[in-house]
Protein backbone atom coordinates (compact mmCIF):
# COMPACT_ATOMS: atom_id res chain seq x y z
CA UNK A 1 0.00 0.00 0.00
CA UNK A 2 2.78 2.38 0.96
CA UNK A 3 4.67 1.45 -2.17
CA UNK A 4 1.61 2.20 -4.30
CA UNK A 5 1.15 5.61 -2.68
CA UNK A 6 4.81 6.40 -3.11
CA UNK A 7 4.78 5.41 -6.77
CA UNK A 8 1.62 7.50 -7.38
CA UNK A 9 3.23 10.53 -5.77
CA UNK A 10 6.40 10.03 -7.79
CA UNK A 11 4.42 9.84 -11.01
CA UNK A 12 2.50 13.00 -10.11
CA UNK A 13 5.73 14.84 -9.26
CA UNK A 14 7.30 13.73 -12.51
CA UNK A 15 4.26 14.82 -14.44
CA UNK A 16 4.35 18.23 -12.72
CA UNK A 17 8.07 18.57 -13.46
CA UNK A 18 7.43 17.77 -17.13
CA UNK A 19 4.65 20.36 -17.29
CA UNK A 20 6.68 23.18 -15.73
CA UNK A 21 8.84 23.89 -18.82
CA UNK A 22 5.73 23.82 -20.97
CA UNK A 23 3.92 26.25 -18.66
CA UNK A 24 6.94 28.53 -18.56
CA UNK A 25 7.25 28.39 -22.33
CA UNK A 26 3.56 29.18 -22.77
CA UNK A 27 3.85 32.11 -20.40
CA UNK A 28 6.87 33.42 -22.30
CA UNK A 29 5.04 33.13 -25.60
CA UNK A 30 2.04 34.92 -24.15
CA UNK A 31 4.20 37.73 -22.78
CA UNK A 32 5.94 38.07 -26.14
CA UNK A 33 2.62 38.16 -27.96
CA UNK A 34 1.31 40.79 -25.56
CA UNK A 35 4.43 42.90 -26.03
CA UNK A 36 4.17 42.63 -29.82
CA UNK A 37 0.50 43.55 -29.67
CA UNK A 38 1.26 46.57 -27.49
CA UNK A 39 4.00 47.67 -29.85
CA UNK A 40 1.69 47.40 -32.82
CA UNK A 41 -1.01 49.30 -31.00
CA UNK A 42 1.42 52.12 -30.23
CA UNK A 43 2.48 52.28 -33.86
CA UNK A 44 6.10 51.37 -33.19
CA UNK A 45 6.59 48.02 -34.90
CA UNK A 46 10.10 46.74 -35.44
CA UNK A 47 10.99 46.69 -39.09
CA UNK A 48 12.60 43.65 -40.67
CA UNK A 49 15.37 45.65 -42.25
CA UNK A 50 18.00 46.68 -39.73
CA UNK A 51 15.60 46.34 -36.81
CA UNK A 52 14.46 49.95 -37.18
CA UNK A 53 11.16 51.07 -35.64
CA UNK A 54 8.57 52.17 -38.19
CA UNK A 55 6.51 55.15 -37.05
CA UNK A 56 2.93 54.77 -38.22
CA UNK A 57 0.49 57.65 -37.99
CA UNK A 58 -2.56 56.12 -36.31
CA UNK A 59 -4.87 59.16 -36.52
CA UNK A 60 -3.45 61.66 -39.01
CA UNK A 61 -4.64 65.23 -38.46
CA UNK A 62 -6.73 66.82 -41.18
CA UNK A 63 -6.10 70.33 -42.47
CA UNK A 64 -8.87 71.62 -40.22
CA UNK A 65 -7.28 69.94 -37.19
CA UNK A 66 -3.73 71.18 -37.85
CA UNK A 67 -4.09 74.51 -35.98
CA UNK A 68 -5.16 72.59 -32.87
CA UNK A 69 -2.26 70.17 -33.33
CA UNK A 70 0.20 73.06 -33.69
CA UNK A 71 -1.25 74.62 -30.56
CA UNK A 72 -0.68 71.37 -28.69
CA UNK A 73 2.88 71.12 -29.99
CA UNK A 74 3.53 74.68 -28.86
CA UNK A 75 1.81 74.02 -25.49
CA UNK A 76 -0.30 77.10 -26.12
CA UNK A 77 -1.28 77.70 -22.48
CA UNK A 78 2.32 77.52 -21.32
CA UNK A 79 3.38 79.75 -24.21
CA UNK A 80 0.74 82.33 -23.26
CA UNK A 81 2.12 82.29 -19.72
CA UNK A 82 5.67 82.79 -21.02
CA UNK A 83 4.52 85.77 -23.11
CA UNK A 84 2.79 87.22 -20.03
CA UNK A 85 6.01 87.14 -18.01
CA UNK A 86 7.96 88.68 -20.91
CA UNK A 87 5.38 91.48 -21.17
CA UNK A 88 5.72 92.09 -17.43
CA UNK A 89 9.45 92.58 -17.93
CA UNK A 90 8.75 94.98 -20.79
CA UNK A 91 6.25 96.97 -18.70
CA UNK A 92 8.50 97.26 -15.65
CA UNK A 93 11.65 98.24 -17.55
CA UNK A 94 12.55 101.94 -17.73
CA UNK A 95 11.86 103.81 -20.91
CA UNK A 96 8.84 104.72 -23.00
CA UNK A 97 6.88 101.76 -24.36
CA UNK A 98 6.55 101.50 -28.13
CA UNK A 99 3.58 99.59 -29.48
CA UNK A 100 5.49 98.15 -32.44
CA UNK A 101 8.36 96.85 -30.32
CA UNK A 102 5.87 95.47 -27.77
CA UNK A 103 3.99 93.50 -30.41
CA UNK A 104 7.15 92.15 -32.04
CA UNK A 105 8.46 91.13 -28.61
CA UNK A 106 5.25 89.25 -27.87
CA UNK A 107 5.28 87.53 -31.27
CA UNK A 108 8.96 86.62 -31.12
CA UNK A 109 8.66 85.30 -27.56
CA UNK A 110 5.63 83.19 -28.51
CA UNK A 111 7.43 81.68 -31.51
CA UNK A 112 10.57 80.89 -29.49
CA UNK A 113 8.46 79.28 -26.75
CA UNK A 114 6.54 77.25 -29.34
CA UNK A 115 9.83 76.02 -30.80
CA UNK A 116 11.24 74.99 -27.42
CA UNK A 117 8.05 73.14 -26.45
CA UNK A 118 7.83 71.36 -29.82
CA UNK A 119 11.46 70.22 -29.64
CA UNK A 120 10.83 68.97 -26.12
CA UNK A 121 7.91 66.83 -27.33
CA UNK A 122 9.88 65.62 -30.35
CA UNK A 123 12.61 64.33 -28.05
CA UNK A 124 10.31 62.91 -25.37
CA UNK A 125 7.59 61.33 -27.55
CA UNK A 126 8.32 57.70 -26.45
CA UNK A 127 8.14 58.73 -22.80
CA UNK A 128 5.09 60.94 -23.24
CA UNK A 129 3.23 57.88 -24.53
CA UNK A 130 3.82 56.16 -21.16
CA UNK A 131 2.31 58.93 -19.01
CA UNK A 132 -1.41 59.47 -18.63
CA UNK A 133 -0.85 63.25 -18.44
CA UNK A 134 0.98 63.45 -21.78
CA UNK A 135 -0.15 60.45 -23.82
CA UNK A 136 -2.62 62.58 -25.81
CA UNK A 137 0.05 64.94 -27.11
CA UNK A 138 0.29 65.02 -30.93
CA UNK A 139 3.43 62.90 -31.28
CA UNK A 140 2.41 60.45 -28.57
CA UNK A 141 -0.92 59.78 -30.29
CA UNK A 142 0.72 59.95 -33.76
CA UNK A 143 -1.38 62.84 -35.06
CA UNK A 144 1.69 64.08 -36.97
CA UNK A 145 4.98 62.50 -37.95
CA UNK A 146 8.24 63.35 -36.14
CA UNK A 147 9.56 65.06 -39.31
CA UNK A 148 6.47 67.29 -39.42
CA UNK A 149 6.86 68.21 -35.74
CA UNK A 150 10.58 68.89 -36.16
CA UNK A 151 9.94 71.14 -39.15
CA UNK A 152 7.39 73.10 -37.11
CA UNK A 153 9.86 73.45 -34.22
CA UNK A 154 12.74 74.62 -36.42
CA UNK A 155 10.50 76.99 -38.39
CA UNK A 156 9.02 78.68 -35.33
CA UNK A 157 12.43 78.93 -33.67
CA UNK A 158 14.04 80.51 -36.72
CA UNK A 159 11.11 82.91 -37.23
CA UNK A 160 11.00 83.95 -33.57
CA UNK A 161 14.74 84.58 -33.32
CA UNK A 162 14.79 86.46 -36.63
CA UNK A 163 11.81 88.62 -35.61
CA UNK A 164 13.47 89.58 -32.32
CA UNK A 165 16.80 90.30 -34.01
CA UNK A 166 15.36 92.37 -36.87
CA UNK A 167 12.49 94.19 -35.14
CA UNK A 168 13.58 94.42 -31.48
CA UNK A 169 17.31 94.09 -30.70
CA UNK A 170 20.10 91.47 -30.76
CA UNK A 171 20.07 91.03 -26.97
CA UNK A 172 16.41 90.02 -26.99
CA UNK A 173 17.10 87.63 -29.89
CA UNK A 174 20.00 86.05 -28.00
CA UNK A 175 17.82 85.50 -24.94
CA UNK A 176 15.10 83.92 -27.11
CA UNK A 177 17.62 81.56 -28.66
CA UNK A 178 19.08 80.74 -25.21
CA UNK A 179 15.59 79.88 -24.00
CA UNK A 180 15.18 77.33 -26.81
CA UNK A 181 18.62 75.79 -26.27
CA UNK A 182 18.30 75.51 -22.49
CA UNK A 183 14.76 74.08 -22.49
CA UNK A 184 15.03 71.70 -25.43
CA UNK A 185 18.66 70.83 -24.75
CA UNK A 186 19.98 70.99 -21.21
CA UNK A 187 16.68 70.72 -19.33
CA UNK A 188 15.11 67.98 -21.45
CA UNK A 189 18.28 65.86 -21.44
CA UNK A 190 18.76 66.17 -17.67
CA UNK A 191 15.25 65.06 -16.71
CA UNK A 192 16.26 61.40 -16.95
CA UNK A 193 19.69 61.88 -15.34
CA UNK A 194 19.52 63.89 -12.10
CA UNK A 195 17.21 65.93 -9.89
CA UNK A 196 19.07 69.13 -10.75
CA UNK A 197 16.84 69.36 -13.82
CA UNK A 198 14.39 71.39 -11.71
CA UNK A 199 16.98 74.14 -11.23
CA UNK A 200 17.74 74.16 -14.96
CA UNK A 201 14.03 74.46 -15.67
CA UNK A 202 13.81 77.38 -13.23
CA UNK A 203 16.58 79.17 -15.15
CA UNK A 204 14.54 78.71 -18.33
CA UNK A 205 11.51 80.22 -16.59
CA UNK A 206 13.55 83.24 -15.50
CA UNK A 207 14.60 84.18 -19.05
CA UNK A 208 11.30 85.63 -20.45
CA UNK A 209 11.20 88.66 -18.09
CA UNK A 210 14.83 89.32 -18.98
CA UNK A 211 13.85 89.18 -22.66
CA UNK A 212 11.01 91.66 -22.11
CA UNK A 213 13.26 94.02 -20.15
CA UNK A 214 15.96 93.83 -22.83
CA UNK A 215 13.38 94.56 -25.54
CA UNK A 216 12.29 97.75 -23.76
CA UNK A 217 15.59 99.06 -22.40
CA UNK A 218 18.16 97.54 -24.77
CA UNK A 219 20.19 96.30 -21.79
CA UNK A 220 19.80 94.48 -18.48
CA UNK A 221 19.91 96.24 -15.11
CA UNK A 222 19.45 95.39 -11.42
CA UNK A 223 15.66 95.48 -11.78
CA UNK A 224 15.79 92.86 -14.54
CA UNK A 225 17.90 90.59 -12.33
CA UNK A 226 15.48 90.91 -9.39
CA UNK A 227 12.49 90.21 -11.61
CA UNK A 228 14.25 87.14 -13.06
CA UNK A 229 15.04 86.04 -9.49
CA UNK A 230 11.36 86.23 -8.58
CA UNK A 231 10.44 84.04 -11.57
CA UNK A 232 13.27 81.65 -10.71
CA UNK A 233 12.13 81.23 -7.09
CA UNK A 234 8.46 80.92 -8.04
CA UNK A 235 9.17 77.87 -10.23
CA UNK A 236 9.90 75.64 -7.22
CA UNK A 237 6.64 75.79 -5.25
CA UNK A 238 4.80 75.72 -8.59
CA UNK A 239 6.55 72.79 -10.25
CA UNK A 240 7.45 70.76 -7.15
CA UNK A 241 3.82 70.65 -6.06
CA UNK A 242 2.73 69.60 -9.57
CA UNK A 243 5.41 66.93 -9.86
CA UNK A 244 4.47 65.50 -6.46
CA UNK A 245 0.92 64.92 -7.69
CA UNK A 246 2.29 63.30 -10.88
CA UNK A 247 5.18 61.39 -9.30
CA UNK A 248 3.78 57.98 -10.25
CA UNK A 249 3.64 59.03 -13.91
CA UNK A 250 7.16 60.47 -13.81
CA UNK A 251 8.47 57.30 -12.18
CA UNK A 252 6.80 55.11 -14.81
CA UNK A 253 8.46 57.09 -17.61
CA UNK A 254 11.87 56.95 -15.93
CA UNK A 255 12.23 60.65 -15.07
CA UNK A 256 14.50 61.46 -12.12
CA UNK A 257 12.35 64.11 -10.54
CA UNK A 258 12.92 65.37 -7.02
CA UNK A 259 9.38 64.32 -6.08
CA UNK A 260 10.17 60.73 -7.13
CA UNK A 261 13.64 60.18 -5.69
CA UNK A 262 13.69 62.72 -2.81
CA UNK A 263 10.09 63.55 -1.81
CA UNK A 264 11.05 65.21 1.50
CA UNK A 265 13.63 67.38 -0.25
CA UNK A 266 10.99 68.24 -2.84
CA UNK A 267 8.70 69.68 -0.16
CA UNK A 268 11.57 71.41 1.66
CA UNK A 269 12.79 73.14 -1.50
CA UNK A 270 9.23 74.34 -2.20
CA UNK A 271 9.08 76.01 1.22
CA UNK A 272 12.59 77.43 0.92
CA UNK A 273 11.92 79.25 -2.34
CA UNK A 274 8.42 80.33 -1.30
CA UNK A 275 10.09 82.08 1.67
CA UNK A 276 12.69 83.62 -0.66
CA UNK A 277 9.92 85.57 -2.41
CA UNK A 278 9.74 88.00 0.56
CA UNK A 279 13.30 89.42 0.35
CA UNK A 280 13.24 89.37 -3.45
CA UNK A 281 10.10 91.52 -3.53
CA UNK A 282 11.62 93.80 -0.88
CA UNK A 283 14.49 94.57 -3.26
CA UNK A 284 12.20 96.23 -5.82
CA UNK A 285 11.37 99.31 -3.67
CA UNK A 286 14.98 99.40 -2.50
CA UNK A 287 16.30 99.88 -6.04
CA UNK A 288 13.57 102.34 -7.01
CA UNK A 289 11.38 100.16 -9.22
CA UNK A 290 8.20 100.48 -7.08
CA UNK A 291 6.99 102.51 -4.11
CA UNK A 292 7.42 101.25 -0.57
CA UNK A 293 3.78 100.14 -0.31
CA UNK A 294 4.58 97.28 -2.65
CA UNK A 295 6.20 95.63 0.38
CA UNK A 296 2.87 95.30 2.16
CA UNK A 297 0.84 94.18 -0.85
CA UNK A 298 3.42 91.65 -2.05
CA UNK A 299 3.82 90.30 1.50
CA UNK A 300 0.11 89.44 1.62
CA UNK A 301 0.30 87.57 -1.70
CA UNK A 302 3.56 85.81 -0.76
CA UNK A 303 2.26 84.88 2.68
CA UNK A 304 -0.56 82.71 1.37
CA UNK A 305 1.71 80.76 -0.99
CA UNK A 306 4.28 80.40 1.81
CA UNK A 307 1.54 79.08 4.11
CA UNK A 308 0.53 76.48 1.51
CA UNK A 309 4.20 75.52 1.06
CA UNK A 310 4.61 75.16 4.84
CA UNK A 311 1.55 72.89 5.04
CA UNK A 312 2.93 70.82 2.15
CA UNK A 313 6.31 70.56 3.91
CA UNK A 314 4.78 69.47 7.21
CA UNK A 315 2.51 66.82 5.68
CA UNK A 316 3.27 66.06 2.00
CA UNK A 317 0.17 64.58 0.40
CA UNK A 318 -1.77 65.06 -2.86
CA UNK A 319 -4.35 67.37 -1.25
CA UNK A 320 -1.74 69.83 0.05
CA UNK A 321 0.33 69.62 -3.12
CA UNK A 322 -2.70 70.55 -5.22
CA UNK A 323 -3.47 73.46 -2.89
CA UNK A 324 0.09 74.75 -3.26
CA UNK A 325 -0.04 74.31 -7.04
CA UNK A 326 -3.27 76.29 -7.45
CA UNK A 327 -2.07 78.98 -5.04
CA UNK A 328 1.05 79.41 -7.22
CA UNK A 329 -1.10 79.79 -10.35
CA UNK A 330 -3.02 82.66 -8.73
CA UNK A 331 0.06 84.07 -7.01
CA UNK A 332 2.25 85.04 -9.95
CA UNK A 333 -0.26 86.96 -12.13
CA UNK A 334 -1.50 88.81 -9.04
CA UNK A 335 2.05 89.66 -7.98
CA UNK A 336 2.93 90.94 -11.46
CA UNK A 337 -0.22 93.10 -11.57
CA UNK A 338 0.68 94.59 -8.18
CA UNK A 339 4.24 95.17 -9.37
CA UNK A 340 3.14 97.10 -12.46
CA UNK A 341 0.54 99.09 -10.48
CA UNK A 342 3.03 100.15 -7.82
CA UNK A 343 5.58 101.04 -10.50
CA UNK A 344 3.06 103.41 -12.11
CA UNK A 345 2.19 104.93 -8.73
CA UNK A 346 5.87 105.38 -7.92
CA UNK A 347 6.58 107.11 -11.24
CA UNK A 348 3.56 109.40 -10.78
CA UNK A 349 4.71 110.45 -7.31
CA UNK A 350 8.23 111.06 -8.61
CA UNK A 351 6.88 113.34 -11.37
CA UNK A 352 4.73 115.25 -8.90
CA UNK A 353 7.63 115.68 -6.49
CA UNK A 354 10.04 116.87 -9.18
CA UNK A 355 10.50 120.67 -9.25
CA UNK A 356 8.97 122.39 -12.24
CA UNK A 357 11.40 123.57 -14.88
CA UNK A 358 11.93 127.37 -14.70
CA UNK A 359 10.29 129.35 -17.46
CA UNK A 360 12.74 130.81 -19.94
CA UNK A 361 12.79 134.59 -20.23
CA UNK A 362 11.61 136.01 -23.50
Amino acid sequence: MMLRLWSSGALAAASTARRRPLVAMAAAVQRRASATHAARESGLVAGRRGGQGAWRIQSAATARELPKVYGDLAKDKLTAFVVLTAMAGYAVAPGAAQVGALLWTAAGTALCSASANSLNQWIEAPYDAQMSRTRNRPLARHAVSPVHALAFAVGTGAAGTAALAACVNPLAAGLGLANIALYAGAYTASKRLWIGNTWLGAVVGAIPPLLGWAAAAGSLGPGACVLAGILFAWQFPHFNSLSYTLRADYSKAGYRMMSVTHPRLNARVSLRYAALMFPLCALLPAIGITDVWFLADSACVNAYMAYCAYAFWRHPDPKRSRRLFFSSIVHLPLLLILLMAHKLLHERRCRQAAPAAPATAR
